[in-house]
């Protein structure tokens, strides 16, 4: 039997599965979902009236929270050619100077910024395990437990992906010392997983699991992990985000990455491939025809140049994506959408790449689909305006020239392509404001802590 409705929204404009409608009263009940939508309504005396137009709030399906400390701190010229692999020796550094307080005060911070840039739930793929010798904590579930505690503080929705790390590259490399934090076997990371079920349970978070990648694992112990996890959450992975990996695994299998991943494992819609940037043809109809969700994170792979995804062609086979902060030098779902769709014109000398059909707002377009893909990279129930969804809810700033002049698809038009993150004025998460005129009521002391981890950085 559903809940009795206990609170009562209502929105001028909302933008509903079937489209944007006008004067919306939205109930929600005590378990923080939505128990009825009726538009085309008048208020009531004890309704709260909603400042602007209300959208679901996205889901942000990647995410190293830890990261976020160093964003800005690689932007200088090496010697040589500056890459992922040399940005990644920056982070092994920062991986060496931070401890757990230290990653939950990020964590925190990240979370607090990403719900102002319109996001209601954060898929952690975490990998940072251990103390930078390798030694495990006491609890060895000390660094996830540490996320736990900073998404419940914020009010941020979680999934939760431990992920499992043993090597250096393909065919079982060994590790290197910057790694040694990051590293399990399979029994350990196994163990690792019944520890952290009971835990995400009782804070509400879901829990899945992430294979890092081809050049972490092999091919046997990605197998046993499949085989022995105690979890039916998503399952993520790293591919072809870059040509040097596409390299190094032709000449360890003959095959290219996402040609390997879909020949030898069972990826179907649980499986959520994070970047497949360079994929041929072949490679983008047989990922869209998978089930499997493309994690697209414009702004990071940007960053890092790793090159643009093939969008146009993988939308057109009928692929689902969905996007993610990642390392975090941008934190709003302006910033990646309006950076996803650039990136395909840039690429093709041509505009609005990817929206539906003549006549579609690209807005739209790009906005519900990363909703709906980034709750299925999520594992949660689609993320939307309805009966039976959580109440993840975002209302952009009604006061706003841009946002009140605008009417349906409009709106959406301008807070991605004209406005950003600042445009966002409200967040509930499970029907409980989060973010209230653009700030969280823990933000102080949430700030506090951060200032003092980027003390350690500089």
């Amino acid at each position: 039997m559903a809940a009795s409705p206990i609170h009562r929204l209502f929105a001028e404009q909302a933008l509903l599965p079937t489209g944007w409608a006008e004067n919306v009263a939205i109930s929600l009940d005590e378990s923080g979902r939505i128990a009825a939508v009726k538009p085309g309504g008048i208020p009531t005396a004890g309704d709260e009236r909603l400042r602007g137009p209300v959208v679901a709030a996205m889901p942000n399906l990647h995410s190293h929270a830890f990261q976020r400390a160093m964003a800005g701190l690689a932007e200088v010229a090496g010697t040589g050619e500056d890459s992922f692999w040399t940005w990644r020796e920056a982070m092994y550094r920062t991986v060496a100077l931070v401890d757990p307080d230290d990653v939950e005060a990020i964590a925190a911070k990240l979370y607090v910024e990403t719900l102002k840039g319109g996001f209601g739930r954060v898929v952690e793929f975490h990998y940072l395990h251990h103390q930078k010798d390798g030694t495990p904590y006491a609890d060895p579930a000390e660094m996830s437990l540490r996320i736990l505690k900073a998404a419940e503080a914020t009010g941020i929705g979680l999934t939760h992906l431990p992920v499992f790390y043993a090597h250096a590259n393909f065919g079982g490399a060994a590790p290197n010392a910057g790694q040694r934090p990051f590293l399990h076997d399979p029994d350990g990371f196994l163990a690792l997983l019944d520890r952290l079920a009971p835990a995400c349970a009782a804070s509400g978070a879901e829990l899945g699991y992430a294979i890092h990648s081809l050049r972490a694992a092999t091919p046997e112990e990605m197998r046993a992990i499949l085989d022995a996890a105690p979890v039916a959450g998503p399952i993520h992975i790293h591919v072809a985000e870059q040509t040097r990996e596409v390299e190094d695994c032709l000449a360890w299998s003959g095959r290219r990455p996402v040609e390997w991943l879909l020949d030898e494992m069972p990826v179907d819609h649980r499986w959520c491939a994070i970047h497949a940037t360079h994929m041929t043809a072949e490679e983008t109809v047989r990922l869209a025809r998978s089930g499997a969700v493309a994690g697209l994170c414009p702004a990071t792979e940007a960053n890092l140049g790793d090159g643009i995804f093939p969008a146009v062609d993988f939308l057109a086979a009928g692929g689902r994506f969905g996007i993610g902060t990642d390392s975090h030098v941008a934190t709003s779902v302006a910033e990646e959408l309006r950076l996803l769709e650039y990136g395909q014109r840039l690429r093709d000398r041509k505009r609005n790449r990817l929206a539906a059909a003549p006549g579609a707002s690209v807005g739209r377009t790009i906005f519900e689909a990363a909703l709906a893909g980034g709750s299925q990279a999520a594992g949660i129930v689609k993320a939307r305006i309805e009966a039976g969804a959580s109440a993840d809810l975002v209302v952009l700033d009604g006061a706003d020239p841009y946002i009140a002049a605008a009417k349906g698809d409009r709106i959406l038009d301008r807070w991605l392509f004209a406005l950003g993150g600042g445009a966002v004025r409200d967040v509930m998460v499970a029907g409980r404001w989060t973010i209230r005129d653009g700030r969280h009521d823990r933000e102080e002391a949430i700030d506090r802590a951060f200032a003092a981890v980027l003390a350690k950085l500089k």
